[in-house]
């Protein structure tokens, strides 16, 4: 008896240490709006690109909303694996973080590395010319992080997909523009008979599962209370999936979180042993015991449709299975 009346007074004093420490969503600082002729920077923080290297593209792009474009030195620098070495990577982006000049960092990629070197960065000038952070997957390391910091950012396409042509790409470069440039986003979210019913109110964070759940245990661990979580993933079997909600849960993450949005689970891998579960039902499973919303079918993700989200912002979620809507709390600008 004693035992268990000491483990929860320590889960007390955490909860209440985390409660007392994270900061208030009104002190969460929104990095200056781009207008034109202000720059930024394009850096490959993780995984190397693509023969086909898109970027020139993505330079263009940026150029014809009358932006400037600085690239980093190690862009297309081949580390095998990697865009370069952690080294080379990190000072590309500590580059990019130092420079009063640039607005917005822009992640070429992401695959894998982001993590190797986000502990060699310094935000120390960062935080004294903020600027906005954009890219998914792998970056999801780098919302986490500047979440924890207090800072938005932004969930979108990447600089290396400009290679792709098609509606769905064109849609989310255009809420990628939107959000840069401080103007409201909105989003045509298809009703799921999955969704849990309910509505809720709260900051929207997270990002890529395979990368929230590598996050556990480190400084970069998301706190979930009061506030609403989104994950997306792509390539994985469902049991992987499974385990890694098993994983967040066992961490506290649903305990006091307002609602789950589930963006794009994609290229998802068959394994011989079926399943017997949707994604749907996988997600509803795990989190059963909990009373907070459920949206599915966000066009966010590895999909084609990726389109962005300012992560730390108020949001309205309302979760019917006729209707879904994801809302900014006040239009979503200021």
């Amino acid at each position: 008896m004693m035992k268990h009346l000491r483990w929860l007074l320590i889960f007390s004093v955490t909860i209440a240490f985390s409660q007392a420490t994270q900061k208030p969503m009104s002190e969460f600082i929104r990095p200056p709006y781009l207008k034109t002729g202000d720059t930024v920077a394009i850096v490959a923080p993780a995984g190397v690109l693509p023969n086909d290297n898109p970027i020139p593209a993505a330079k263009e792009l940026l150029e014809s909303w009358g932006l400037h474009v600085k690239i980093g030195s190690n862009v297309f620098t081949d580390g095998k694996h990697f865009a370069g070495s952690d080294a080379q990577r990190a000072n590309d982006f500590q580059t990019a973080l130092d420079d009063s000049t640039v607005k917005a960092i822009w992640a070429a990629r992401g695959g894998y590395g982001t993590v190797r070197i986000i502990d060699r960065l310094d935000f120390s000038k960062f935080t004294q010319h903020p600027k906005w952070v954009a890219g998914y997957s792998d970056i999801t390391v780098l919302h986490s992080h500047l979440h924890k910091l207090g800072y938005e950012t932004i969930h979108s396409i990447m600089g290396s997909e400009m290679d792709r042509d098609s509606v769905g790409v064109q849609k989310s470069i255009a809420t990628l523009k939107k959000a840069f440039f401080g103007k409201d986003l909105t989003y045509d979210i298809k009703p799921s008979k999955y969704n849990k019913p309910g509505t809720a109110k709260g900051q929207i964070i997270g990002g890529n599962l395979s990368i929230l759940q590598s996050l556990l245990g480190s400084e970069t661990q998301l706190d979930t209370a009061g506030k609403i979580l989104f994950i997306e993933e792509v390539g994985e079997y469902k049991y992987a999936i499974d385990r890694m909600l098993h994983a967040l849960k066992r961490a506290g993450y649903f305990e006091h979180c307002k609602g789950l949005v589930v963006g794009g689970m994609t290229k998802i891998k068959r394994n011989t042993t079926s399943y017997g579960l949707t994604i749907e039902e996988l997600v509803l499973n795990v989190v059963k015991d909990y009373d907070f919303p459920v949206l599915f079918n966000f066009p966010a993700g590895h999909g084609e449709v990726n389109e962005a989200i300012v992560m730390g912002r108020e949001v309205e979620i309302i979760a019917e299975k006729e209707t879904a809507e994801f809302n900014y709390v006040n239009g979503g600008t200021q």
